[in-house]
């Protein structure tokens, strides 16, 4: 089942804006690999939103994987993710924000539990 961080604002209006997105996958099935799809929309307006990335990867059995993606200069992102595996995928996830230096920018962190399932990855725009 796909999932979303729903739309994140990324301004320095307050706080620090992020300059690229951490994805996070540990998959803890033992014997099974799982197929990881990584959706990122991103705007430059907040209105109008384009497909910054779309990507799949595998990520092995008991293995854990972590992936950046460049988002500065967007005020606006939203990540989606499908985990997919031959059995029901046991993968925890996370998505984080991280500015120029390197730093967490703390009001864009995802954990798993924040994440909103949705029916399918969106089309691409």
């Amino acid at each position: 089942m796909p999932y979303s961080t729903g739309t994140i604002t990324n301004t320095r209006a307050v706080g620090t804006a992020s300059s690229n997105v951490v994805m996070n996958v540990r998959n803890l099935d033992t014997v099974n690999p799982v197929t990881i799809t990584v959706e990122i929309f991103a705007s430059v307006n907040s209105t109008t939103f384009y497909t910054a990335y779309l990507t799949t990867y595998v990520v092995p059995a008991n293995a854990y994987d972590v992936r950046e993606f460049f988002i500065a200069g967007n005020v606006a992102y939203e990540v989606q993710i499908n985990p997919v595996s031959t059995v029901a995928p046991s993968v925890l996830l996370s998505v984080f924000g991280i500015d120029g230096s390197g730093n967490l920018v703390t009001d864009q962190r995802i954990l798993q539990s924040e994440l909103s399932f949705i029916n399918s990855l969106s089309p691409i725009m």
